[in-house]
């Protein structure tokens, strides 16, 4: 019985997406066979397997998932989110280093939804790019996380900050460093005004970048074997990818330190 539940529900695309489609409530065969963009005929015979091992009912023209339907597509969703955002990039996912990801964040990869990979042209590898730009200029707030110094980005900020967009930042101490010691001027401006935040971060940030504000979120990786830092991101606009984003860095947070005075040259 075990098995024959596991196929019938990811053996069948029109099944799993039919359970996924009733999660939200009854639904009578013209709303079906629009959302799944299939003729009643094809729709048919999978609802009869649903209902033969009890996870759809039918009442009059409407069919909704059983209790037994409702518990198991809770269960699957989290793992069809994660399999697909996998799917989507799987080259991506199965180089890159995972092992900067907190427990929780990792656990709940699935909801960040459809991700679009944003991969440098070599003569502009070091550029910003302007999916990135546009999102940032139209934000009211970023936090960002970042592992090494990135003189462009921490300019473009500075941009903004001036403009009132409330920022906040998460640099290890050797960033901290290049900062106030090559960009003291720019670092002593950032430090004045009332809407910019920095944090030193007390271990090793295993993860190139994190920035996440009320428009997207965006995550880059360091690779596996450490030879080459490519610099693609993975950008994510889902409200549940920006609640995600936001978690982990309040989770960072915690084992950082608020960044109160201009160091001395």
């Amino acid at each position: 019985m075990k098995l024959e539940l596991i196929e019938l529900i990811f053996l069948s695309d029109k099944r799993k997406q039919l359970l996924l489609f009733l999660k939200s409530g009854p639904k009578n065969m013209g709303e079906i066979t629009e959302a799944l963009q299939a003729t009643s005929t094809s729709i048919l015979p999978q609802i009869k397997k649903l209902k033969d091992m009890s996870l759809v009912v039918q009442e009059d023209k409407t069919y909704s998932l059983s209790l037994i339907g409702n518990v198991l597509v809770e269960k699957m969703q989290p793992l069809i989110s994660t399999i697909e955002l996998f799917e989507d990039n799987f080259d991506y996912w199965s180089e890159k280093d995972l092992q900067g990801f907190s427990p929780s964040f990792r656990k709940n990869l699935g909801e960040l939804g459809k991700c679009k990979l944003i991969q440098p042209d070599l003569d502009r590898m070091f550029e910003l790019d302007q999916e990135v730009v546009k999102n940032l200029s139209n934000s009211t707030h970023v936090f960002e996380a970042i592992a090494y110094f990135h003189q462009p980005m921490i300019s473009f900020c500075q941009e903004l900050a001036k403009k009132g967009v409330e920022l906040s930042f998460i640099m290890p101490e050797s960033v901290l460093q290049r900062y106030y010691t090559d960009y003291m001027e720019d670092f002593r401006i950032m430090m004045s005004l009332d809407n910019v935040r920095f944090f030193r971060y007390s271990g090793e940030l295993k993860i190139a970048n994190l920035a996440v504000s009320d428009k997207f979120f965006l995550i880059s990786l360091f690779p596996k074997n450490q030879r080459h830092f490519d610099r693609e991101n993975l950008i994510c606009y889902e409200p549940s990818a920006r609640q995600l984003g936001t978690e982990f860095f309040n989770e960072l947070l915690l084992d950082s330190t608020l960044v109160t005075e201009i160091p001395q040259e």
